[in-house]
């Protein structure tokens, strides 16, 4: 599946939501998101927690809150931009330190880190700022840094077809460090491999020295 057949309806007329700027939703994305049941579900959740909302701070908290979280968990579509590979270079292709943020499926907490991107061209080569766009795409949704991690790889995979690809993440996750365990500190890394990547052992090894990766 490529990433303009995963949220069709939103690739040509999705402009971007703004939190506490909700005129500037967009038609489409509105008909996919209700700010108004999602503004009174924050509501309720809120009371339901025993804060009272006719307060000068949190009057306009659900408010806010509803458009913050669609705009965390509204997909950017775009389009992958592609040249061909005139030259033959086949060499890895790494982009470093692409920071994102998503909110964890399980609490909606965020975690926070960076992604390395790394390709071996095939046949087509790829816009740079595509490596981050991808990765911005599949974190604004509820995730598992796991998940995440494969996602990229495989929509490289299958928008490119490349010789190989490495993905490598390293985040932060809220959810440790604000409740439960309390660790702070702590941070996590993932990774996925495709192609020559993971089957040939000295383009591995150069991924993982290029990313810092053990």
């Amino acid at each position: 599946m490529t990433i303009s057949q995963l949220h069709p309806v939103f690739v040509d007329q999705y402009g971007g939501l703004r939190s506490d700027d909700r005129e500037r939703v967009d038609p489409a994305v509105d008909a996919w998101v209700d700010l108004d049941a999602a503004e009174i579900a924050v509501a309720d959740l809120l009371v339901a927690l025993g804060q009272d909302l006719d307060t000068e701070d949190l009057r306009e908290t659900p408010r806010r809150v509803a458009t913050a979280l669609a705009e965390l968990l509204t997909p950017q579509p775009f389009s992958m931009t592609t040249f061909a590979n005139d030259e033959g270079y086949d060499e890895l292709v790494v982009v470093r330190d692409i920071a994102f943020h998503s909110l964890c499926a399980h609490h909606l907490l965020p975690f926070i880190g960076v992604a390395h991107v790394a390709y071996v061209p095939g046949e087509r080569i790829v816009g740079l700022s595509k490596l981050a766009r991808v990765v911005e795409h599949f974190a604004r949704r509820p995730q598992l840094q796991e998940r995440l991690t494969r996602q990229v790889a495989d929509a490289l995979e299958g928008e490119l077809t490349p010789r190989g690809v490495g993905v490598a993440m390293e985040a932060t996750h809220l959810c440790m460090s604000l409740r439960g365990v309390c660790v702070d500190g702590a941070r996590t890394r993932t990774t996925a491999v495709r192609g020559v990547v993971r089957d040939d052992p000295a383009t591995r090894s150069e991924f993982s020295t290029l990313v810092g990766a053990p």
